[in-house]
């Protein structure tokens, strides 16, 4: 995988409006199917802080699965969920409502390479959460430092980042050559997995990193599994054209319409293995 394809360790994803929707639904799939993975994670951060956080910041929070996560597991803290999309944010804000958050989460449009004066107005933070996200920025560096100093001594700094995406599908889906999807998975991931700990500890951090291996089968991921898997695969599709040969790409298209008897929409074998790796940063 190049740069370009922009798909390693998260949903890349172009600016607009049908896009962004898009994208908000297979964030929210993801934390549906993986709901007991966020409970373990945020359950764990909350055995390490002390005392119980009462500010909150979730750090490109996209339509706010991270944010209600967080407000689940802290019934007393106020979240401020910070996105540059405003369609994010609104989701975000709808979705609150639907969870009766409303009155603890509040939203702030903002672009984290830019000053953090706005967001420095909530603070200083008890907890900062920033999954899938760091990547994303122009100076990884400078927001580190800015996160520090905007961290209560003591407080706790939870980067997050997916390893890869999933894979749902049997070594022998029934359709074209078995192995399918692990070529698929071999020919897009290339690149070396995210690596946060020497920044965060120049930032000033102490760190422990954290490795997640999730396994679901089907009953266990749940009755999203199924649009989960066909989200994510078609993501996946979308940037393989040129990576697999034109066999693999006829099978993969199969397995995507779901006017087939084998398409991933309707599959009752699908299972869900991925790793997601978690740096949990304590500010001294």
């Amino acid at each position: 995988m190049t740069a370009h394809h922009d798909t390693h360790g998260h949903i890349g994803h172009e600016r607009g409006s049908d896009s962004d929707v898009a994208f908000a639904q297979l964030l929210e799939l993801d934390a549906d199917v993986l709901a007991s993975y966020l409970a373990e994670l945020t359950g764990l951060l909350a055995d390490l802080i002390d005392p119980t956080p009462a500010r909150v910041l979730d750090l490109g929070s996209g339509p706010g699965t991270g944010s209600f996560a967080l407000a689940r597991r802290f019934p007393t803290a106020q979240v401020t969920a910070v996105d540059l999309s405003a369609q994010m944010l609104h989701r975000l804000r709808e979705q609150a409502a639907v969870h009766g958050v409303t009155e603890r989460i509040s939203t702030l449009e903002a672009n984290i390479d830019e000053p953090w004066d706005a967001i420095g107005a909530n603070g200083p933070y008890d907890l900062i959460w920033a999954a899938s996200f760091l990547h994303h920025v122009a100076d990884p560096a400078r927001t580190l430092a800015q996160t520090f100093e905007q961290l209560r001594p003591g407080g706790l700094l939870a980067v997050t980042e997916m390893d890869f995406f999933p894979l749902y599908l049997p070594e022998d889906a029934g359709v074209g050559r078995p192995g399918l999807e692990a070529r698929l998975h071999a020919a897009m991931n290339t690149q070396p997995d995210h690596e946060w700990t020497d920044q965060l500890e120049n930032a000033g951090f102490t760190v422990e990193k954290r490795p997640f291996e999730i396994r679901l089968d089907h009953a266990q991921a749940g009755p999203s599994v199924n649009a989960y898997a066909l989200g994510f695969l078609a993501k996946l599709r979308s940037h393989a054209t040129d990576l697999l040969n034109a066999d693999d790409l006829a099978a993969l298209d199969i397995l995507l319409d779901k006017a087939q008897p084998n398409s991933v929409a309707h599959r009752d074998d699908l299972r869900v293995h991925t790793t997601r790796t978690t740096w949990i940063a304590h500010r001294p």
